[in-house]
């Protein structure tokens, strides 16, 4: 084995793989993906891996409008819009919350190839079998399982794509693509706009159709995935620097093609000792007590979303129903609106995280969208809106809040070691939607469902203050992550000759 490794990008794969002590390897993996110009390349990856999160956003929105349709007779099923936007709606959290755990594990022990593959397919069963449910447990059974496909996309997903993609805009890609949520909650509410029209379709197909629809675009995106390549970081943590360097060189030769650039020597090293798979205790340790502070702030961002976030999506039907009359074949309308807004939010700001920093704009976004609502549900309480200035107010409050909802998982996915990437973003997640995304619906949906224009004020006025909380947290303990290294921000924990990175 050679006994050093000439700091240049252009030395030999077996140079740059050596292992300079025994067991170790050296490598310079990190600093060659990171200093890549953007190409068509990732936008491959960008397509192949993000737009999963459209069909989460599908999933949700009609579900959320077809409540009423579903409990209308004829429909095919004896259920009621209470079960489902309540019961439904928690277990496909609790799905979603079990997945990502579940998932996650495996990401970090098998990688993420395998299973972005396995968590689509566990997706498109689920939802496929859901268009055929007859009974409300089968139909509540479909809804968890299409939740525990989704759940462990988000951790096999994040992970990968904050792998692969360059530190310099590393937060505006995460931004865009989780924001692409609202690309298919939009797609839902106009779908369900024609799905659940009973002149086009009777009452017991529009909703299965619906259903169908996303088994499409999930075939299509399952196609187009097959070409996105493992984590070449994965790799090599995990004694595969030969396959990880292999990969380096193909994508480099890929990008210099396509951009036409000479691309520059990549100097920073990093030496690690490949470990085996990591026990629960092990990550446990590590998060809580190498990293005490960023866990407070990760679970402080991720209940403050999940609460206003699975609030809004489950319930805002019922209130432009309940308080505004609207016909229940409208809703469509009102919330594509607002699906616009939180998709501009992140796509507009979104380069402000990687300029401006982390810690202001997520403060800032978070503490915005909670003062907007407290104003929202001052407003409400007065009785000066209607329908359509309800809408206008919550695009306002969701256009900073989706920035800051996503920069949640940018930042958990990027402020822990490698090694225990995925899971970290499958715990936050998990346990901030187990508190904020199971609670927000039933609390949320149980004070608007009373009609009181007060119980929905202190609806609206919990979401507000948990989301200016979070944006408090922030300000105070927040990572300032921009435009640098994933190994810089936290050491892998099979590194050797370097320190962990401690709190910041």
């Amino acid at each position: 084995m050679a006994e050093s490794v000439p700091p240049s990008g252009n030395a030999t794969r077996a140079d740059r793989a050596s292992s300079p002590q025994k067991g170790t390897i050296r490598t310079n993996v990190p600093a060659r993906l990171d200093r890549l110009p953007w190409s068509r390349w990732h936008w491959r990856i960008v397509i192949g891996l993000g737009t999963v999160w459209i069909l989460d956003g599908l999933e949700v929105t009609i579900v959320g409008n077809m409540a009423s349709r579903l409990a209308e007779s004829g429909s095919g099923i004896d259920i009621s819009a209470a079960q489902v936007t309540t019961t439904a709606a928690a277990l496909y959290v609790a799905g979603a919350c079990s997945g990502a755990l579940f998932f996650g594990w495996l990401t970090d022990r098998l990688g993420r190839k395998k299973l972005f593959m396995v968590t689509l397919g566990v997706y498109l069963a689920a939802t496929a079998v859901t268009a055929l449910a007859w009974t409300p447990w089968f139909f509540f059974l479909c809804r968890f399982f299409t939740g525990f496909g989704i759940g462990g996309e988000y951790a096999a997903i994040n992970s990968a794509i904050d792998e692969l993609i360059p530190a310099r805009v590393r937060g505006r890609v995460d931004l865009i693509i989780n924001g692409s949520f609202w690309i298919g909650a939009a797609i839902g509410a106009f779908a369900s706009i024609a799905l659940l029209n009973t002149a086009l379709f009777a009452t017991d197909v529009g909703w299965r159709l619906s259903f169908a629809l996303g088994v499409v675009l999930g075939l299509v995106i399952l196609l187009v995935r097959r070409h996105v390549p493992e984590s070449p970081r994965w790799l090599f943590t995990h004694g595969r620097a030969e396959e990880a360097e292999r990969l380096v060189d193909d994508v480099e030769r890929t990008v210099a093609e396509e951009t036409g650039e000479k691309l520059p020597p990549a100097t920073e090293e990093i030496t690690i000792r490949p470990r085996g798979a990591l026990g629960f205790i092990t990550i446990a340790r590590t998060v809580t007590s190498t990293y005490p502070r960023r866990t407070v702030l990760g679970l402080a961002l991720f209940v403050g979303q999940a609460f206003l976030y699975n609030s809004v999506t489950f319930g805002y039907a019922v209130i432009l129903t309940t308080f505004f009359n609207v016909p229940d074949g409208n809703t469509g309308y009102y919330f594509a609106v607002i699906a616009v807004g939180n998709f501009l939010g992140p796509l507009l700001l979104g380069h402000l995280f990687d300029s401006v920093g982390r810690k202001p704009m997520i403060a800032g976004t978070y503490i915005g969208s909670g003062v907007l609502l407290f104003l929202t549900a001052y407003l409400f309480q007065q009785g000066t809106l209607d329908a359509t200035t309800m809408t206008v107010c919550w695009t306002a409050v969701l256009f900073l809040a989706s920035a800051g909802a996503s920069a949640a998982y940018l930042t958990v996915s990027e402020i822990f070691p490698l090694e225990t990437r995925a899971l970290c973003i499958a715990f936050f997640y998990a346990v901030g939607t187990a508190i904020g995304g199971i609670t927000g619906p039933l609390l949320f949906n149980g004070l608007v469902s009373s009609g009181k224009t007060a119980d929905t004020t202190l609806a609206f006025s919990i979401g507000a203050a948990l989301m200016v909380v979070a944006g408090l947290v922030e300000a105070a303990i927040g990572v300032k992550a921009e435009r640098r290294s994933l190994e810089s921000l936290a050491a892998p924990l099979s590194q050797v000759q370097a320190a962990a990175a401690g709190p910041s």
